[in-house]
């Protein structure tokens, strides 16, 4: 064979090579700009489907876990500081009226209370207060008794104890007003009665501040949770329009009042108001700064 030929057809082949190698290069240089793109286009996808997600379940923004064997799982800086909790699309657990022991210290146990107690009898239907999925399904033979916590989509979470028995299981979805378990005596009872607790990453929050349980309505379509920064205490402020510019009313501090909230009904006056409570007018007027003749708004917050 021809030297020559040898080495030209050497040179050829090293020449291929490098043109294959430069042409790689160029394609991999014009890739980058299009990976960098795509990189961009998934984060801003992932981003809004994060946002999307948190708008249908606001409950995604401030829970990183889903605990099943204790009802109360969350550390103290898990609380936001501040939080818009949704109340429309809501049921009330039982249509009772009567509340026999409320929120607040009681001095006789030297503990806090830390929800409502409402009479109910063994066997009555409770339900879910709102949209949400079944955490916790567990007997506590020193406390709650048979009970069930549920994590709302709203961000709250709701804790039926004493029950005589328990009608979900978890991680089972429920609807507003679906049956959850029956009224009952079991753990530390003292008689037939719903104990119900709102929480919110485990801060209890009054449910004197949510529901009416006399009216048997909410006390406003929109709450907004406020942490002290001091001292841990939560401040409610409600409101009957949705977030974005709100206004807002102050309502009360769970750790320094001990105030109830009314909703005004249609057609009602201070008079008839003040009447159905066992008030006079004129302290159902100065307690909320207005005139015994002032005229109430539907809707409109009242606080005794």
């Amino acid at each position: 064979m021809n030297l020559n030929f040898v080495r030209r057809l050497g040179l050829s082949l090293l020449a291929s090579g490098f043109a294959v190698t430069l042409l790689g290069q160029d394609l991999i240089a014009r890739q980058a700009p299009v990976d960098r793109r795509l990189r961009a286009v998934d984060s801003i996808a992932i981003q809004r489907a994060v946002e999307r997600d948190i708008l249908i379940d606001p409950s995604a923004e401030i829970y990183n876990s889903w605990v099943t064997t204790k009802a109360h799982p969350y550390r103290s800086e898990e609380v936001p500081d501040s939080f818009v909790i949704d109340l429309r699309g809501f049921a009330m657990p039982t249509p009772s009226r009567q509340v026999t022991s409320r929120f607040g210290y009681r001095p006789a146990f030297r503990r806090m209370h830390k929800g409502l107690d409402i009479k109910v009898y063994t066997g009555d239907t409770i339900v879910s207060a709102f949209d949400g999925k079944v955490r916790v399904v567990r007997y506590d033979a020193g406390g709650y008794g048979n009970y069930v916590v549920i994590r709302h989509t709203n961000g709250l979470e709701t804790i039926y104890g004493h029950l005589s028995k328990q009608l979900v299981s978890i991680d089972q979805e429920v609807k507003a007003g679906e049956p959850i378990g029956l009224g009952g005596n079991t753990g530390r009872s003292f008689g037939s009665h719903l104990h119900f607790e709102t929480r919110l990453a485990g801060e209890p929050i009054n449910p004197e501040f949510l529901f009416n349980f006399p009216a048997q309505d909410v006390t406003a379509d929109y709450y907004t949770f406020r942490k002290s920064k001091t001292s841990g205490s939560t401040t409610m402020l409600a409101s009957n329009e949705a977030p974005g510019g709100e206004k807002t009313q102050e309502v009360a501090n769970s750790t320094t009042r001990s105030s109830h909230f009314y909703k005004v009904q249609r057609g009602e006056t201070l008079y008839s108001i003040a009447r159905k409570l066992g008030l006079s007018v004129s302290k159902l007027a100065s307690t909320n700064s207005l005139k015994t003749s002032s005229r109430l708004r539907t809707g409109q917050i009242l606080r005794y």
